[in-house]
Formats: structure tokens, C-alpha cells, sequence
């Protein structure tokens, strides 16, 4: 029932005119070294104050991103992202290696994060870990927080300085062929992390890391995991 639901409203989404807001138009810089966080949570203003259905266009590049917080409360139930570039957190692990996580969407509905790839830039912070140096405990990449009816499709998650992808306090969730990809002696990085959620689905994905490929925490109900390709990893738990 979750999943047809899914397809039901996504579909019909998609044959709404949404308006698009480009973020190399509003200031951003795919050249990995130009911060353009400011661009990017600009989009986000305008397409959560949008009253009609938004897309957040980001175009091939490598667009460097402080911690960025999507909050909610908008305007409309119906924002793509659409990411056909790469968003790299910065390299100095120690940047974000105290913050918890680099970027979040909170509090949003009908968000659908569609391709692209999220860089996390973690080997450094796994080999400081590794080392048993005084190293910070490390920034989950995508964390979707109190949020419902979201779909993350395409989208690959690679080298996080921990979990890739944590679903918390969420309801009505689609990931489906997504790939996470990190080394096997990547301390803590989880794959997908769910915890006091209901109706997940993790559909059709690779997940290549160093701890769980998905860890399963308390409050969560009505998961539904299948093919899901996990190694090397400690599997589903």
C-alpha cells in the first residue's frame, strides 16, 4: 500500500509545471572550491516559499557545501531536487567533524532528491580514526529528520565521515537505486540508518561500506527492505 502510494503521488507530480530555480543562476560554483552553500539554501527559500510545485536544479559541476539546513514549514508539498553535479563537503574533516551532520532537510513534505552524487570526503577523518588519534566523531552526509513523503532516487552516497543516510522521525519514505560507497575500513559509516520511523521502503540498492549496510533503531515500524546489495558491510541489523 506504501509503495503504490508512492507511485500514485509521484507520478502525478510529475505532470505538474513546476518552477525551476537553477543554483548556478542564484551564485553557485561547480568548481569544488567555491563555497556556495548561501546559493544553494537560497534556491531553498525560494522554492519552499514557492505556492506551486519547485525544482532545485543543480547542473554537473562539483559544488563545495558547508553544514546546510533545509528546514520545512513550506509553501507548497512538492520540491525536487535534481541533482545531475556532485556536493562535496569540505576536506578538512574538522570543518564538520564536530556538527553531526552536512546536510539535512527537516520538518519538509513531498521532497524528492532525484540523482547526483554526495561527496563526504571521509577518508582522512577513517584514517585519523583508524590511527587512534584525538579525531572528531564525524558529520553524517544526509540526514531527513520529522519530515514525510520523501523519495530519494539515483542518488549516490560516497566516502561519508559517517552514516551516509539517516531517516529519522520520518513517515512514507521511497529509497530505491541508490548506491553507497565507501572503503571496508570506514569507521562508523553506516549506510542507511532508520530510527523512529514508519512506512521506509529501501528498494534496488548497492551499499559497499564499513559497518552496517542498514542499521534498524528504535521506534521504527513498517520497513520494507528489498534487493539490496550489501558488501563489504556487517549486513542488516
Amino acid at each position: 500500500m506504501t509503495f503504490f502510494k508512492f507511485v500514485v503521488v509521484f507520478s502525478f507530480l510529475s505532470l505538474t509545471t513546476a518552477t525551476t530555480y537553477n543554483v548556478v543562476t542564484l551564485g553557485a560554483v561547480g568548481d569544488g572550491k567555491t563555497d556556495s552553500t548561501k546559493s544553494f539554501l537560497n534556491a531553498w527559500v525560494a522554492a519552499c516559499g514557492s505556492k506551486t510545485p519547485a525544482t532545485i536544479y543543480v547542473p554537473s559541476g562539483r559544488y563545495l557545501l558547508g553544514k546546510t539546513i533545509f528546514d520545512g514549514q513550506c509553501k507548497n508539498d512538492a520540491i525536487t531536487f535534481r541533482i545531475d553535479g556532485t556536493l562535496v563537503a569540505p576536506s578538512n574533516y574538522n570543518v564538520l567533524g564536530n556538527d553531526g551532520n552536512w546536510l539535512v532537510f527537516e520538518h519538509v513534505s513531498g521532497v524528492s532528491i532525484l540523482g547526483g552524487t554526495l561527496d563526504g570526503q571521509g577518508t582522512g577523518l577513517w584514517a585519523c580514526k583508524n590511527a587512534g588519534m584525538g579525531c572528531p566523531i564525524g558529520a553524517t552526509t544526509l540526514k531527513i529528520s520529522n519530515s514525510d513523503n520523501i523519495l530519494i532516487n539515483g542518488l549516490t552516497s560516497l566516502n561519508s565521515q559517517m552514516f551516509h543516510i539517516l531517516i529519522n522521525g520520518c513517515e512514507n519514505v521511497m529509497v530505491q537505486r541508490v548506491k553507497v560507497l565507501a572503503s571496508g575500513n570506514s569507521v562508523n559509516t553506516d549506510g542507511i540508518h532508520v530510527s523512529y520511523s514508519t512506512g521506509v521502503n529501501i528498494l534496488n540498492t548497492i551499499i559497499a561500506t564499513g559497518d552496517d549496510c542498514i542499521s534498524i533503531g528504535p521506534g521504527t515500524s513498517n520497513l520494507w527492505i528489498e534487493n539490496i546489495t550489501c558488501g563489504p558491510g556487517h549486513g542488516i541489523r
